[in-house]
Protein backbone atom coordinates (compact mmCIF):
# COMPACT_ATOMS: atom_id res chain seq x y z
CA UNK A 1 0.00 0.00 0.00
CA UNK A 2 1.32 3.71 -1.16
CA UNK A 3 1.85 5.40 1.41
CA UNK A 4 -0.02 9.16 0.67
CA UNK A 5 1.51 12.49 2.54
CA UNK A 6 -1.57 14.80 2.51
CA UNK A 7 -0.32 18.38 1.10
CA UNK A 8 -0.75 22.22 2.15
CA UNK A 9 -4.33 23.30 0.66
CA UNK A 10 -3.60 25.29 -2.45
CA UNK A 11 -6.92 26.55 -2.83
CA UNK A 12 -8.00 27.63 0.51
CA UNK A 13 -4.69 28.33 2.28
CA UNK A 14 -7.26 29.85 5.26
CA UNK A 15 -8.38 26.62 6.13
CA UNK A 16 -5.03 24.68 7.01
CA UNK A 17 -5.43 24.38 10.77
CA UNK A 18 -6.31 21.23 10.93
CA UNK A 19 -7.15 18.53 13.83
CA UNK A 20 -4.99 14.93 13.87
CA UNK A 21 -7.63 11.95 13.71
CA UNK A 22 -6.43 8.30 14.74
CA UNK A 23 -8.29 6.29 13.01
CA UNK A 24 -11.38 4.65 14.40
CA UNK A 25 -11.35 0.73 14.96
CA UNK A 26 -14.02 -0.24 12.36
CA UNK A 27 -15.87 1.99 10.03
CA UNK A 28 -19.54 1.68 9.30
CA UNK A 29 -19.90 2.61 6.34
CA UNK A 30 -17.53 0.87 3.97
CA UNK A 31 -18.90 -0.38 0.68
CA UNK A 32 -17.04 -3.42 -0.27
CA UNK A 33 -19.62 -4.07 -3.07
CA UNK A 34 -19.41 -2.21 -6.30
CA UNK A 35 -23.43 -3.25 -7.11
CA UNK A 36 -24.65 -1.69 -3.90
CA UNK A 37 -27.88 0.43 -4.72
CA UNK A 38 -27.29 3.52 -4.30
CA UNK A 39 -29.56 6.52 -2.71
CA UNK A 40 -29.20 9.37 -0.31
CA UNK A 41 -31.57 11.66 1.73
CA UNK A 42 -30.92 15.00 3.90
CA UNK A 43 -33.04 17.01 6.26
CA UNK A 44 -33.61 19.09 8.81
CA UNK A 45 -36.06 22.35 9.11
CA UNK A 46 -33.78 25.67 9.84
CA UNK A 47 -34.04 25.97 13.37
CA UNK A 48 -32.16 24.00 15.59
CA UNK A 49 -33.03 24.13 19.44
CA UNK A 50 -31.85 21.65 21.87
CA UNK A 51 -32.98 17.93 21.50
CA UNK A 52 -36.36 17.65 22.86
CA UNK A 53 -37.91 14.64 24.32
CA UNK A 54 -40.06 13.40 22.05
CA UNK A 55 -41.79 11.19 25.01
CA UNK A 56 -43.75 8.14 23.77
CA UNK A 57 -44.38 9.43 20.59
CA UNK A 58 -43.28 6.72 18.69
CA UNK A 59 -44.89 3.94 20.66
CA UNK A 60 -48.15 3.56 18.30
CA UNK A 61 -49.19 0.60 21.03
CA UNK A 62 -52.77 0.64 21.81
CA UNK A 63 -53.58 2.85 24.94
CA UNK A 64 -50.72 5.87 23.59
CA UNK A 65 -53.23 7.97 22.36
CA UNK A 66 -54.23 8.48 18.59
CA UNK A 67 -51.40 7.24 16.00
CA UNK A 68 -52.34 10.66 14.12
CA UNK A 69 -51.50 12.79 17.22
CA UNK A 70 -48.38 10.10 17.88
CA UNK A 71 -47.12 10.46 13.92
CA UNK A 72 -47.36 14.55 14.57
CA UNK A 73 -44.74 14.44 17.78
CA UNK A 74 -42.27 12.35 15.87
CA UNK A 75 -42.40 14.50 12.81
CA UNK A 76 -42.43 17.80 15.28
CA UNK A 77 -39.08 15.75 16.71
CA UNK A 78 -37.61 15.84 13.59
CA UNK A 79 -37.55 19.50 13.22
CA UNK A 80 -35.67 19.98 16.91
CA UNK A 81 -32.90 16.89 16.18
CA UNK A 82 -29.36 18.04 16.16
CA UNK A 83 -28.68 17.13 12.66
CA UNK A 84 -25.48 17.60 10.39
CA UNK A 85 -24.25 16.29 6.77
CA UNK A 86 -21.36 14.01 8.11
CA UNK A 87 -19.54 12.76 5.00
CA UNK A 88 -20.40 11.41 1.35
CA UNK A 89 -19.49 8.00 0.24
CA UNK A 90 -18.37 6.94 -3.64
CA UNK A 91 -16.03 4.71 -4.77
CA UNK A 92 -12.96 4.79 -6.60
CA UNK A 93 -11.01 3.18 -9.00
CA UNK A 94 -7.29 3.81 -8.06
CA UNK A 95 -7.33 5.25 -4.14
CA UNK A 96 -3.37 7.15 -4.49
CA UNK A 97 -4.53 8.72 -7.59
CA UNK A 98 -7.97 10.37 -6.24
CA UNK A 99 -6.07 11.25 -3.30
CA UNK A 100 -3.34 12.77 -5.21
CA UNK A 101 -5.74 14.56 -7.40
CA UNK A 102 -8.00 16.14 -4.10
CA UNK A 103 -4.87 17.26 -2.02
CA UNK A 104 -3.13 18.50 -4.69
CA UNK A 105 -5.75 20.24 -7.41
CA UNK A 106 -9.08 20.97 -4.59
CA UNK A 107 -6.48 21.68 -1.67
CA UNK A 108 -8.49 19.23 0.69
CA UNK A 109 -6.49 17.22 3.42
CA UNK A 110 -6.44 13.75 3.71
CA UNK A 111 -7.81 13.16 7.32
CA UNK A 112 -7.59 9.49 8.01
CA UNK A 113 -6.87 6.19 5.65
CA UNK A 114 -7.71 2.60 6.44
CA UNK A 115 -7.05 -0.82 5.01
CA UNK A 116 -9.23 -3.69 5.52
CA UNK A 117 -7.81 -6.79 3.80
CA UNK A 118 -9.70 -9.09 5.20
CA UNK A 119 -12.17 -7.74 3.12
CA UNK A 120 -10.53 -6.42 0.86
CA UNK A 121 -11.09 -2.98 0.33
CA UNK A 122 -9.39 0.76 1.63
CA UNK A 123 -10.94 3.60 2.27
CA UNK A 124 -9.50 6.84 2.57
CA UNK A 125 -11.36 10.65 4.52
CA UNK A 126 -10.18 13.71 2.92
CA UNK A 127 -12.07 17.28 3.55
CA UNK A 128 -11.13 20.80 4.36
CA UNK A 129 -11.25 20.38 8.09
CA UNK A 130 -12.13 18.08 10.86
CA UNK A 131 -14.94 15.26 11.11
CA UNK A 132 -15.89 16.11 14.07
CA UNK A 133 -16.86 19.76 12.56
CA UNK A 134 -16.32 19.00 8.69
CA UNK A 135 -18.81 17.69 6.06
CA UNK A 136 -16.05 15.18 4.48
CA UNK A 137 -15.55 13.11 1.61
CA UNK A 138 -15.15 8.95 2.49
CA UNK A 139 -13.53 7.42 -0.90
CA UNK A 140 -13.89 3.53 -1.02
CA UNK A 141 -11.39 1.55 -3.33
CA UNK A 142 -12.58 -1.93 -3.97
CA UNK A 143 -9.65 -4.37 -4.28
CA UNK A 144 -9.18 -5.38 -8.29
CA UNK A 145 -11.98 -3.08 -9.24
CA UNK A 146 -10.60 -0.07 -10.96
CA UNK A 147 -13.71 1.41 -12.85
CA UNK A 148 -17.10 2.11 -11.79
CA UNK A 149 -20.37 3.85 -13.26
CA UNK A 150 -21.15 6.72 -12.32
CA UNK A 151 -24.45 6.99 -14.03
CA UNK A 152 -26.71 10.10 -15.58
CA UNK A 153 -28.18 10.22 -12.07
CA UNK A 154 -25.97 11.98 -9.58
CA UNK A 155 -24.87 15.45 -10.59
CA UNK A 156 -21.16 17.08 -9.24
CA UNK A 157 -19.51 18.01 -5.58
CA UNK A 158 -19.85 21.76 -5.14
CA UNK A 159 -16.30 23.67 -3.92
CA UNK A 160 -16.41 27.51 -2.50
CA UNK A 161 -13.22 29.03 -3.46
CA UNK A 162 -12.00 32.37 -3.04
CA UNK A 163 -10.73 32.94 -6.78
CA UNK A 164 -12.24 30.59 -9.29
CA UNK A 165 -9.76 31.55 -12.30
CA UNK A 166 -6.61 30.99 -10.18
CA UNK A 167 -8.34 27.79 -9.03
CA UNK A 168 -8.83 26.55 -12.43
CA UNK A 169 -5.11 27.40 -13.25
CA UNK A 170 -4.12 25.30 -10.44
CA UNK A 171 -6.22 22.40 -11.48
CA UNK A 172 -4.89 22.86 -15.34
CA UNK A 173 -1.25 23.02 -14.42
CA UNK A 174 -1.45 19.87 -12.63
CA UNK A 175 -2.92 17.73 -15.44
CA UNK A 176 -6.56 18.47 -14.20
CA UNK A 177 -9.78 18.18 -16.63
CA UNK A 178 -11.62 21.61 -16.73
CA UNK A 179 -14.89 20.70 -18.33
CA UNK A 180 -16.44 24.72 -18.11
CA UNK A 181 -14.09 27.59 -18.46
CA UNK A 182 -14.69 30.43 -15.45
CA UNK A 183 -17.24 32.84 -15.96
CA UNK A 184 -21.17 33.98 -14.28
CA UNK A 185 -23.56 31.50 -14.17
CA UNK A 186 -26.21 30.95 -16.28
CA UNK A 187 -28.67 33.41 -15.56
CA UNK A 188 -26.87 34.81 -12.49
CA UNK A 189 -23.58 36.60 -11.76
CA UNK A 190 -22.20 33.69 -9.83
CA UNK A 191 -18.38 32.65 -10.86
CA UNK A 192 -18.34 28.86 -11.19
CA UNK A 193 -16.12 26.25 -13.39
CA UNK A 194 -16.53 22.77 -13.49
CA UNK A 195 -13.83 20.42 -13.44
CA UNK A 196 -13.48 16.45 -13.52
CA UNK A 197 -11.49 14.22 -11.32
CA UNK A 198 -9.60 10.59 -12.39
CA UNK A 199 -12.93 8.82 -12.44
CA UNK A 200 -15.30 11.19 -13.92
CA UNK A 201 -17.24 12.63 -10.93
CA UNK A 202 -17.96 16.27 -11.50
CA UNK A 203 -17.14 19.01 -9.57
CA UNK A 204 -18.69 22.80 -9.49
CA UNK A 205 -16.23 25.63 -8.31
CA UNK A 206 -18.27 28.35 -6.81
CA UNK A 207 -16.53 31.93 -6.28
CA UNK A 208 -17.45 32.79 -2.65
CA UNK A 209 -16.33 34.63 0.14
CA UNK A 210 -14.43 32.52 3.63
CA UNK A 211 -16.79 29.70 4.88
CA UNK A 212 -16.35 27.41 7.61
CA UNK A 213 -17.69 24.79 4.96
CA UNK A 214 -15.92 24.69 1.73
CA UNK A 215 -16.86 21.43 0.28
CA UNK A 216 -20.37 23.12 0.35
CA UNK A 217 -22.87 20.90 -2.33
CA UNK A 218 -24.02 17.60 -2.87
CA UNK A 219 -26.14 17.79 -6.49
CA UNK A 220 -28.43 15.07 -7.66
CA UNK A 221 -31.25 14.71 -9.79
CA UNK A 222 -34.82 13.58 -9.11
CA UNK A 223 -37.84 12.97 -11.18
CA UNK A 224 -40.28 15.22 -9.13
CA UNK A 225 -39.17 17.66 -7.65
CA UNK A 226 -42.13 18.79 -5.42
CA UNK A 227 -42.23 14.99 -4.11
CA UNK A 228 -38.83 15.55 -2.95
CA UNK A 229 -39.14 18.92 -1.72
CA UNK A 230 -41.87 17.29 0.42
CA UNK A 231 -39.96 14.02 1.93
CA UNK A 232 -36.83 15.95 2.50
CA UNK A 233 -38.81 18.15 4.50
CA UNK A 234 -40.60 16.13 5.68
CA UNK A 235 -38.95 12.70 6.93
CA UNK A 236 -35.32 14.51 6.95
CA UNK A 237 -36.76 17.86 8.89
CA UNK A 238 -34.44 19.71 5.96
CA UNK A 239 -35.29 23.12 5.36
CA UNK A 240 -36.08 24.83 1.22
CA UNK A 241 -33.41 27.53 1.04
CA UNK A 242 -34.62 28.70 -2.15
CA UNK A 243 -35.76 27.19 -5.21
CA UNK A 244 -34.57 28.51 -8.96
CA UNK A 245 -36.38 27.89 -12.22
CA UNK A 246 -34.68 28.06 -15.73
CA UNK A 247 -37.21 27.38 -18.34
CA UNK A 248 -34.82 28.42 -21.10
CA UNK A 249 -32.72 25.54 -19.94
CA UNK A 250 -35.73 23.00 -19.43
CA UNK A 251 -34.61 22.42 -15.32
CA UNK A 252 -35.36 23.46 -11.82
CA UNK A 253 -33.31 23.29 -8.64
CA UNK A 254 -34.50 23.10 -5.08
CA UNK A 255 -31.16 23.67 -2.24
CA UNK A 256 -32.03 21.98 1.11
CA UNK A 257 -30.33 21.48 4.12
CA UNK A 258 -29.35 22.20 7.75
CA UNK A 259 -28.19 25.74 7.72
CA UNK A 260 -27.77 28.66 5.04
CA UNK A 261 -25.84 27.97 1.56
CA UNK A 262 -22.96 30.04 2.63
CA UNK A 263 -21.95 28.49 5.83
CA UNK A 264 -23.13 25.17 5.58
CA UNK A 265 -23.09 21.75 3.10
CA UNK A 266 -26.27 21.61 1.00
CA UNK A 267 -28.33 18.96 -0.67
CA UNK A 268 -28.83 20.39 -4.61
CA UNK A 269 -31.93 19.11 -6.06
CA UNK A 270 -32.07 18.85 -10.07
CA UNK A 271 -35.27 18.49 -11.80
CA UNK A 272 -35.24 18.23 -15.37
CA UNK A 273 -38.42 19.03 -17.29
CA UNK A 274 -40.26 15.93 -18.44
CA UNK A 275 -37.42 13.50 -16.99
CA UNK A 276 -38.69 11.07 -14.24
CA UNK A 277 -35.76 8.45 -14.04
CA UNK A 278 -32.11 8.08 -13.83
CA UNK A 279 -29.48 5.47 -14.60
CA UNK A 280 -27.71 5.54 -10.89
CA UNK A 281 -24.60 3.20 -11.69
CA UNK A 282 -22.69 1.62 -8.89
CA UNK A 283 -20.06 4.38 -8.05
CA UNK A 284 -21.61 7.44 -5.92
CA UNK A 285 -22.96 5.55 -3.05
CA UNK A 286 -24.20 7.53 -0.10
CA UNK A 287 -24.97 10.69 2.00
CA UNK A 288 -24.31 9.76 5.91
CA UNK A 289 -25.98 12.05 8.63
CA UNK A 290 -25.70 12.62 12.10
CA UNK A 291 -28.96 12.32 14.32
CA UNK A 292 -29.57 12.34 18.24
CA UNK A 293 -31.26 9.22 17.88
CA UNK A 294 -31.83 6.65 14.98
CA UNK A 295 -34.90 4.98 16.16
CA UNK A 296 -37.25 8.10 16.18
CA UNK A 297 -35.53 9.18 12.52
CA UNK A 298 -36.58 5.72 10.84
CA UNK A 299 -39.92 6.09 12.45
CA UNK A 300 -40.34 9.86 11.07
CA UNK A 301 -39.44 8.35 7.65
CA UNK A 302 -42.01 5.48 8.37
CA UNK A 303 -44.48 7.94 9.04
CA UNK A 304 -43.67 11.05 6.74
CA UNK A 305 -44.17 8.37 3.70
CA UNK A 306 -42.12 7.96 0.32
CA UNK A 307 -39.41 6.68 1.33
CA UNK A 308 -37.85 3.16 2.35
CA UNK A 309 -35.64 2.09 5.01
CA UNK A 310 -33.22 -0.23 4.22
CA UNK A 311 -31.77 -0.97 8.03
CA UNK A 312 -33.78 -1.13 10.75
CA UNK A 313 -32.51 1.53 13.68
CA UNK A 314 -29.92 -0.62 15.85
CA UNK A 315 -26.35 -1.00 16.45
CA UNK A 316 -23.78 -2.16 14.11
CA UNK A 317 -22.26 -5.79 15.74
CA UNK A 318 -18.82 -5.21 17.16
CA UNK A 319 -18.70 -1.49 17.82
CA UNK A 320 -21.96 -0.80 18.53
CA UNK A 321 -22.85 2.13 16.64
CA UNK A 322 -25.98 3.25 16.02
CA UNK A 323 -27.39 3.41 12.42
CA UNK A 324 -30.24 3.36 10.18
CA UNK A 325 -30.68 3.05 6.42
CA UNK A 326 -33.21 4.88 4.15
CA UNK A 327 -33.82 5.45 0.55
CA UNK A 328 -35.72 8.72 -0.82
CA UNK A 329 -37.99 8.36 -3.36
CA UNK A 330 -35.58 8.24 -6.23
CA UNK A 331 -34.34 5.21 -4.89
CA UNK A 332 -30.90 8.12 -3.21
CA UNK A 333 -29.48 6.26 -0.07
CA UNK A 334 -29.27 7.67 3.16
CA UNK A 335 -27.22 6.57 6.19
CA UNK A 336 -28.30 8.20 9.83
CA UNK A 337 -25.44 7.85 12.56
CA UNK A 338 -25.83 8.83 16.33
CA UNK A 339 -24.16 11.75 17.32
CA UNK A 340 -22.41 10.57 20.10
CA UNK A 341 -21.61 7.15 19.01
CA UNK A 342 -19.68 8.98 15.81
CA UNK A 343 -18.15 11.23 18.21
CA UNK A 344 -16.63 8.27 19.55
CA UNK A 345 -15.34 6.39 16.52
CA UNK A 346 -13.29 9.42 15.84
CA UNK A 347 -11.45 8.91 19.60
Amino acid sequence: MVRVVPMASSIRPTLSSLLKFSPPRLSFFHLPSPSLSQSHSCGLKASRGLRQDANSAIMMAAGNGPQSVAAENVLDWVKQDNRRMLHVVYRVGDLDRTIKFYTECLGMKLLRKRDIPEERYTNAFLGYGPEDSHFVIELTYNYGVDKYDIGTGFGHFGIAVDDVAKAVELIRAKGGKITREPGPVKGGRTVIAFIEDPDGYKFELIERGPTPEPLCQVMLRVGDLNRSIEFYEKAFGMELLRTRDNPEYKYTIAMLGYGPEDKSTVLELTYNYGVTEYDKGNAYAQIAIGTDDVYKTAEAIKLAGGGKITREPGPLPGINTKITACLDPDGWKSVFVDNVDFLKELE
